[in-house]
């Protein structure tokens, strides 16, 4: 099955607890997840400083609302929290094990997402058998200094057209740049979705904030 068939959610949320307005990240979470159609949203959970069993706790919380919520939860980088947590894949850093090695850990079903900087990258995370890819930036971050010059809708298009995976736009997405994004791109080089940080967490309401962002994709 080609990669782009396995996933069915538009919009990538990732969490970063020390943008959300109260610091409550779990409530953060709930809250972005409440309203949303099952299957529409997958929550990546990348609190990266926490020691294992903190993160494994958290992960443990957050497996229970994506279940009820009908959403994936992917864990970063670690595949052991992410096999004792029971979630439903991985996402791998740049500078992480790589895909063929995570498939051996999770086995087949589980999802494998990949950062990715270039449309090379992405190419080569096709080769490597991940699901997804999330690349960026396409604008500079809404959550945090850039550290990489900003692709543009253009990077973008040769992004989703280096291979045969889903791709996830990620960096200053806002519901009216990814409209802007998902209207001028062409069917065959479209993304799957966005990946979003700030835009979600960082807002007064991350309900209201997931529900504009899904509308913008429609």
């Amino acid at each position: 099955m080609s990669s782009r068939l396995r996933i069915g959610f538009r919009l990538y949320l990732i969490t970063d607890r020390r943008v959300v307005k109260d610091g409550d990240l779990i409530a953060a979470c709930a809250a972005a997840l409440s309203a949303t159609p099952p299957g529409s949203v997958a929550l990546q959970l990348r609190e990266k400083d926490l020691p294992a069993s903190e993160l494994y706790e958290l992960a443990l919380q957050l497996r229970e609302i994506c279940s009820r919520a009908g959403a994936p939860l992917i864990v970063n980088d670690r595949v052991d929290v992410a096999i004792a947590a029971k979630a439903d894949g991985v996402h791998l850093p740049f500078d992480s094990i790589g895909v063929s090695m995570a498939r051996k850990l999770l086995g087949p079903d589980r999802l494998i997402g990949v950062s990715s900087h270039s449309p090379p990258d992405v190419a080569g995370a096709a080769r490597e058998g991940a699901d997804f890819a999330v690349f960026g930036p396409i604008f500079d971050p809404l959550s945090k200094t850039a550290a990489r010059s900003a692709w543009g809708a253009s990077g973008l298009k040769a992004a989703c057209g280096a291979g045969d995976i889903a791709v996830f736009a990620l960096g200053g997405i806002t519901p009216e740049r990814a409209h802007e994004l998902f209207a001028s791109a062409e069917a065959t080089a479209r993304p799957a979705g966005v990946a979003s940080i700030g835009a979600i967490f960082g807002a007064d309401s991350p309900a209201l904030a997931t529900a504009a962002m899904l509308a913008a994709l429609k």
